[in-house]
Formats: structure tokens, C-alpha cells, sequence
């Protein structure tokens, strides 16, 4: 299967060097992966430029964009940028710089999407560094498909109609892919390094725009409140559960674009209730 990563990257410096390579030692090798700079300041597009040089299936290329940071809405026009320059792909890939990988990453990927051809999204799960160990970043449900590993099967990113700009767009993904039947699922024996935390240097705008989200995927204001109480309650800050009902009732009386139609949002509201049933 041809696998296409694109990796959009703004001030990766400090990770972006681990992160290619874990790359480069895959028992399964991408067919490409591209580098997408986004206005770098630092040494970035210098380091990825000297992998591009030694290994011809990684490229880098670079995107002029405005410096105003959006939160969401800027990584995923960075990757929509890159997947303009993919080849022909069985499997596309939106990954992060601040990740390595185990070497048998793609290898067990290919073999998942091989096994069951209705398959629409895969990955690991994330780990972050505490003390001297590497512990399971627990800041969603292990069988969610996280932001910086996103691989999907073409068919599946092409019904779910790509990546939407804006916060959520990790979420509401996931929920469309099982809204057109796809299967979607995480390897828990393939741990991948997280080498920055998420969370770091979050905003009260980052928080808003995150009750903005669920406001897009129309959750409705009672699911909403329950997700924002459930992040507020994950992040120990009361201060978040405001911030995201406020982006939510902002949205809302200012009549904001949805990511999805009235039918999506009917299926995403009914297996969030689902999911919540169940576990009381």
C-alpha cells in the first residue's frame, strides 16, 4: 500500500530531527513524506531540507501564510497545502513533528488496513515522559484516534470529505468516518513518544474555540456542557469548563458555518449519548 505523510511544521527545531528519524528506520518506508513549512523562524526548514537531500521520499516545501495563529485552522490548511503535492496514495497521513514512531509502525498500520478492508482511519496511542518512564497520555479515551497520528485509508478521507479548518477537526473526523460505516482503530502495543505534551501554551481563545467546535459539530447544548465539564474535570481547571461554554454560546448567537449537516449531526449527537449511556 502507498503511504503519503504530510507533516505540517512551524518552529519544529527541537523535535523535528527525532521525529524523521523514526522515520527513516521503518520496516515499512512511506512512499512519501512531506514536509510543509509554515513560516518558520528557527532551523526547521534547514533540517528537513537535509533529509530531503539524503532520502528522495521525503520532501520539504514551504507555504507563506499570515503569522496570525488560528488555532485548528492553521495546521490543517498547512496539511491541505502539502496533500496538494502528494503522489497517488493508498493511505494518507496527517502526523505532527513532535512524535516518533516505533520501526514497526507503518509495517503493523499496512497489515491493519490489509486485514479488514473497512477500515477507515488507524494509529497507536500516544505516550508522554514523566519522571523517567513514558506513560499513556490520558487526556482522551484509548480508542481515540489522536490529532498528531491521523492515517487514513484514501476511501474513507475522501467520503468524510478531508479535514475540516478549525478546532475539533480531530473529532469530528472520527465521527464521520463512523457515520459512513468505516471501522476506525488503535494498536495499543504501538506506543508512540509524544515529545511535547498537549496542552502546552493553550489559550483562553484555544479553550473558546474548542466550545466553538462542539458547537460545529452540533452537539447541542447539553452535550456540550457535559464535554466541556468532562475536559475541565481531565485538565483540573474549573476556569476551562467557562471558557468552552462561552465559545459554544458565541457561536451560536453568532450563527457560525457547521462542519456537518443536520443528518451527521443528528448521528453525532445520538452516539455521544450512546457512549455516555453506557457507561453510567
Amino acid at each position: 500500500m502507498r503511504i503519503s505523510i504530510v507533516i505540517p511544521v512551524h518552529n519544529e527545531a527541537t523535535y523535528l530531527k527525532s521525529c524523521l528519524d523514526s522515520f527513516v528506520v521503518q520496516t515499512y518506508v512511506p512512499h512519501e513524506v512531506i514536509v510543509v513549512d509554515d513560516n518558520s523562524s528557527d532551523n526547521t526548514f534547514k533540517i528537513a531540507q537535509v533529509y530531503a537531500h539524503r532520502y528522495d521520499w521525503i520532501k520539504v516545501i514551504q507555504r507563506e501564510s499570515t503569522d496570525v495563529h488560528i488555532p485548528g485552522k492553521k495546521v490543517v490548511d498547512t496539511f491541505n497545502f502539502g496533500l496538494q503535492h502528494t503522489s497517488e496514495f493508498d493511505l494518507i497521513g496527517k502526523f505532527d513533528a513532535d512524535i516518533v514512531l516505533p520501526p514497526n509502525y507503518f509495517e503493523t498500520m499496512v497489515n491493519q488496513f490489509q486485514s479488514n478492508w473497512m477500515l477507515g482511519m488507524c494509529s497507536g496511542l500516544l505516550f508522554i515522559k514523566k519522571g523517567d518512564a513514558w506513560v499513556h497520555e490520558n487526556i482522551a479515551d484509548k480508542n481515540h484516534i489522536r490529532g498528531p497520528i491521523k492515517l487514513y485509508h484514501k476511501a474513507c478521507f475522501n467520503k468524510i470529505g478531508g479535514l475540516r479548518p478549525g478546532v475539533g477537526w480531530d473529532t469530528v473526523d472520527t465521527l464521520l468516518a463512523k457515520f459512513y460505516k468505516f471501522d476506525t482503530l488503535t494498536v495499543p502495543e504501538l506506543h508512540v513518544k509524544h515529545l511535547r505534551p498537549t496542552g502546552q501554551g493553550y489559550s483562553t481563545k484555544k479553550y473558546q474555540a474548542k466550545g466553538e467546535a462542539l458547537y460545529k459539530m452540533r452537539y447541542g447544548i447539553v452535550l456540550a456542557k457535559i464535554a466541556a465539564l468532562k475536559m475541565a474535570w481531565q485538565a483540573k481547571s474549573p476556569i476551562l469548563y467557562l471558557q468552552m461554554v462561552m465559545g459554544y454560546l458565541i457561536a451560536w448567537f453568532q450563527n457560525k458555518p457547521r462542519f456537518v449537516s443536520k443528518t451527521e449531526g443528528k448521528f453525532i449527537r445520538n452516539y455521544r449519548w450512546k457512549g455516555i449511556w453506557s457507561k453510567i
